[in-house]
């Protein structure tokens, strides 16, 4: 069955040749040429990747991306930012509200669909269901339901976020490398530019309370969870 990837752009040149790229690498495709038409279609029949587009008119990717993340039906769905701003401040800014990746106009075709496939594959999947909680002191994961916990409360984690605690936890006490981190929780090949990681783990801590004080930067190596 092929996946569907809803893209909102008001653009229609561009959403045309999203579109094509997608179609050509398997995809099925559904267009919202605003963020109103995005966020029905989101909620009758969630896609499995959204790529939204940063700056459009009446409503701007970011309050669509804050209403997906607030809507219990549409809260997990990766969310691709597309934009033609490139600062570090305006990536944060998408990430704050709940974006899982953000790519920068003029993009690659081919970069833009090895990004898809790569926030598509973060889905739980029947063997995470069936697994055991992850557990380091008070930090828990149910990888089933994707629901993190530290003692009575619920964490409220993007898909990504909950997918680089998991690796974290997992290997707790081991130092991960930022291209470690990239190739399993992101997909991407190791020599991608991007601030990704950073920015994730620095949202992850301000979530986690002072519980994230044990997600400690081993400087010049990359990442580790002390137990």
């Amino acid at each position: 069955m092929r996946e569907r990837i809803l893209v909102v752009e008001d653009e229609k040149d561009v959403r045309e040749m999203i579109r094509l790229n997608l179609k050509a690498a398997g995809f099925d495709v559904v267009e919202a040429g605003n963020g109103a038409e995005a966020l029905a279609l989101a909620k009758n029949d969630p896609p499995k990747v959204i790529i939204l587009d940063l700056m459009m008119p009446e409503m701007s990717g970011i309050e669509v991306c804050r209403a997906l993340r607030r809507n219990p039906s549409t809260s997990r769905i990766p969310i691709l930012m597309l934009t033609a701003k490139s600062t570090e401040e305006d990536k944060v800014v998408g990430f704050e509200v709940g974006a899982d990746d953000y790519v920068t106009k003029p993009f690659s075709p081919r970069e833009l669909v090895l990004r898809v496939r790569a926030v598509a594959r973060r889905q739980p999947d029947q063997g995470a269901a069936k697994a055991s909680p992850l557990k380091a002191g008070t930090i828990q994961l149910d990888r089933g339901s994707m629901i993190a916990t530290i003692g009575a409360k619920k964490l409220s984690l993007t898909s990504t976020e909950f997918r680089l605690l998991e690796l974290l936890l997992r290997r707790a006490g081991s130092i991960q490398s930022r291209d470690s981190l990239l190739s399993e929780v992101w997909g991407y090949q190791a020599n991608l530019d991007t601030r990704t990681v950073d920015t994730h783990i620095r949202r992850l801590r301000d979530k986690m309370g002072k519980a994230g004080a044990l997600v400690e930067t081993v400087r010049g190596s990359g990442y580790r969870l002390n137990n």
